[in-house]
């Protein structure tokens, strides 16, 4: 027996996977002197057991599930991202413009105009790296990864010389109007039951999860969708079926870019209020973790997004009540990586070889 079933393939992989990465962030957690029950105590309850903390968790959800859907939807063209940071940058450089340049009357219409400039902004910023690949052969790799640094560079640039009011010294636009707040979960009806106090995550969450719907709609249910995947499968039979390689990589990374810009619209207007210098948090490269870990589905995304929300909230609460660093959190992200990762094919091969023994002793 030498494949999985599907049900282990979806299920048990990433689960033993996450299982072998909080083992071992146990042992760092001891072997800094700290108790590793009491860490998972502290993250729980800062992150699930109140409405303050789910609060938190599923802002850092929203933005996750954006950049992972980015991630996927290239992914399954055969390319791999890298870019999701600076294109969520531009992308919230495409919001500040939008909100700024115009007096919305009210927040929902700004919602529209923001959504499809950070889009616009961040399938642009994806559209070069894309032209690089498809016409000189650029890898894909290299070149997103250099725009995040250029991305980084101009948004500062911009925030110091450009968008900065006069008489204010931290690097940032001005503060929004008012009337383009997004509504936060504590101020929708029903979830205002719940979400008591004021918590950052807004309704940019209810669009995170309408792009994962529609994602799956366009890869699975699509002839686009299927000529990506046909492409992502095998190039050589994708271009002897008249599949043209320049449309699916231009396509699937305007779509992906797009997907990351999004994401800027839940920190840059729904929590900022402004354009702030590192306006992305590290989300772009937390997305690629998100894919990994959901295993490049649109349901498996946003599973993995509300894991990587929670170790988020989890680490802020660890360096906000106990004596462990907030920078824990990076490492038990880095270990969960590794092992959905780089370890993956490892993780299989035992998998494999239980089922394996398993049946040889029912043989028996």
């Amino acid at each position: 027996m030498d494949r999985l079933p599907k049900w282990a393939d979806v299920v048990l992989v990433p689960l033993v996977s996450l299982l072998f990465a909080a083992a071992i962030s146990a042992i760092v957690i001891s072997a800094i002197g700290q108790s590793p029950l009491e860490a998972l105590d502290v993250m729980v309850q800062g992150s699930l057991m109140s409405a303050y903390g789910w609060g938190y968790t599923l802002y850092y959800t929203t933005s996750f599930i954006f950049t992972g859907l980015a991630v996927t939807i290239a992914f399954h063209a055969g390319m791999f991202n890298i870019g999701g940071e600076g294109q969520a940058q531009l992308g919230g450089l495409g919001v500040a413009l939008a909100c700024l340049m115009i007096p919305w009357p009210h927040w929902s219409v700004a919602l529209l105009a923001a959504s499809l400039s950070a889009a616009a902004f961040g399938a642009i910023w994806a559209a070069v790296p894309a032209y690089l690949a498809a016409k000189r052969g650029s890898h894909i790799v290299i070149t997103t990864i250099m725009f995040n640094y250029i991305a980084a560079a101009l948004i500062v640039y911009l925030l110091v010389d450009v968008l900065r009011p006069a008489g204010q010294m931290d690097p940032a636009t001005a503060r929004f109007a008012k009337e383009m707040a997004l509504p936060t979960l504590n101020q929708i009806p029903i979830l205002d039951w719940f979400f008591i106090k004021k918590v950052p995550a807004n309704i940019t969450l209810f669009i995170a999860l309408a792009a994962a719907v529609v994602v799956w709609a366009i890869l699975w249910r699509t002839r686009l969708g299927y000529q990506i995947r046909a492409f992502g499968k095998s190039e050589a039979a994708a271009k002897y079926a008249g599949i043209s390689p320049t449309k699916i990589i231009m396509v699937s990374m305007i779509l992906s870019g797009a997907l990351a810009g999004l994401m800027s619209v839940n920190n840059v207007m729904g929590e900022a209020g402004r354009l702030l210098q590192n306006s992305s948090e590290g989300a772009g490269f937390i997305g690629i973790a998100v894919a990994l870990m959901g295993r490049n589905h649109p349901l498996g995304v946003v599973l993995a997004a509300v894991l990587f929300g929670f170790l988020y909230q989890g680490g802020a609460e660890l360096g906000l009540w106990t004596s462990i660093p907030i920078e824990l959190r990076i490492v038990v992200q880095g270990l969960v990586i590794l092992f959905t990762g780089a370890l993956d094919v490892m993780v299989r091969m035992l998998l494999v070889w239980l089922f394996s023994f398993g049946k040889k002793r029912q043989v028996a």
